[in-house]
């Protein structure tokens, strides 16, 4: 290959690998949104230029192929950068190789084939039929990371289950003199994670002692705070929190082991789901209350609670990403922590993210 054919052909990889790239900032929009469907981002090229997008839709429907297609533009010869293989069967929405096919579009390009066995890898033989060729596997390890939680609902059904804590200097995780160790930049980073879940967990502990709404509170994202699930064995919840007095549109739902009638049926006057299990110690009852999740369409959950429930977590192997928030201020006499700090000092902080957070640092680690 010559020197100049070379650079072109490195040119159009580049431009391929560029448009799949916008195609998921676009699909992390509804992350956490989209129920048991994938969050799917689409990128439409024509002549150079891009002409379309569209992103899965909360709840899950329309899809994002069909929310960039269902334009009055001329798709005729077009390129479609997906970033999940297009669906190819009919389900509640007909198959997204439909309209991709009705719209002429010339050349199909994706990251990874759909896990569901009913699209896996058939989306070739729908298009091919119009001669509409597929390129695949762009960015594939982006892709992989980024539809975990999705492959896990799938394959294990069991949602991903992500956590966050707040750190000083010196690995204290409460303050005796201030309600937040992090700053304000880094209380923002935490609503807006909390975005890209389909719920967040905390027990009833950790609830009654901050007394915190635990919703997303950015302008503008309101409404994207996520349902809120209670782990409360005893049912020892307090009926004077924020969380049953602020009105959010989300769902609360409440695990004990307790049939404390009285407390129940108030929880439920006040839109509260309150769900009875057997048990509520070992990592076998863990698994199937995560499990139960999942019939409730969430496959992405994020936690936000006390060190003794996330270290329970990390010795059961339950936990598979934690994000740490970690100032630089030692808080020494006024530091506290109501559980051992041994398991959260052995994990190693080499992921970092790339954000401002003026003097806090925030770390991605993969547990399991």
């Amino acid at each position: 290959m010559s020197y100049m054919a070379n650079q072109k052909r490195n040119k159009t990889q580049t431009k391929h690998i560029d448009n799949l790239a916008l195609a998921f900032e676009l699909a992390k929009i509804n992350l956490g949104s989209t129920k048991e469907n994938p969050s799917v981002g689409c990128v439409v090229e024509k002549n150079g230029s891009i002409i379309s997008s569209g992103y899965t839709s909360i709840n899950g429907r329309p899809h994002a192929e069909y929310n960039a297609l269902n334009k009055n533009i001329n798709f005729k010869n077009s390129n479609i950068y997906i970033t999940l293989e297009p669906c190819s069967h009919f389900g509640k929405t007909p198959p997204c190789t439909n309209i991709i096919k009705s719209k002429k579009v010339k050349r199909v390009f994706y990251s990874i084939n759909d896990i569901d066995e009913r699209s896996k890898n058939k989306s070739q033989k729908a298009l091919s039929k119009k001669n509409i060729s597929i390129s695949k596997f762009f960015l594939k390890e982006k892709a992989i990371k980024f539809y975990e939680s999705y492959h896990r609902l799938r394959k294990d059904k069991l949602p991903v289950i992500d956590a966050k804590l707040a750190l000083s200097k010196d690995y204290f995780t409460i303050n005796k003199k201030k309600k937040w160790i992090t700053n304000e930049q880094s209380r923002k980073l935490s609503h807006l994670l909390r975005t890209k879940y389909n719920a967040l967990l905390s027990t009833s502990k950790s609830i009654n002692n901050d007394n915190s709404l635990l919703n997303c509170r950015i302008n503008g994202l309101e409404n994207k705070s996520p349902n809120l699930i209670i782990l409360d064995r005893d049912l020892k919840i307090k009926k004077n929190l924020n969380i049953f007095k602020k009105k959010i549109d989300r769902n609360i739902y409440i695990y004990t082991t307790n049939n404390n009638k009285k407390k129940i049926y108030w929880l439920k006057k006040n839109n509260t789901k309150v769900i009875l299990v057997d048990k509520m110690n070992t990592r076998k009852d863990y698994i199937k209350i995560f499990r139960s999740f999942t019939k409730l369409n969430f496959s992405r959950i994020f936690i936000e609670s006390g060190l003794t429930f996330i270290n329970f977590l990390i010795n059961n192997k339950l936990l598979n990403n934690i994000y740490i928030f970690k100032t630089d201020t030692s808080l020494n006499i006024n530091g506290f922590n109501n559980s051992s700090n041994k398991l959260i000092k052995k994990i190693k902080l080499k992921n970092r993210l790339k954000v401002y957070l003026n003097n806090d640092n925030v770390y991605l680690e993969r547990l399991n």
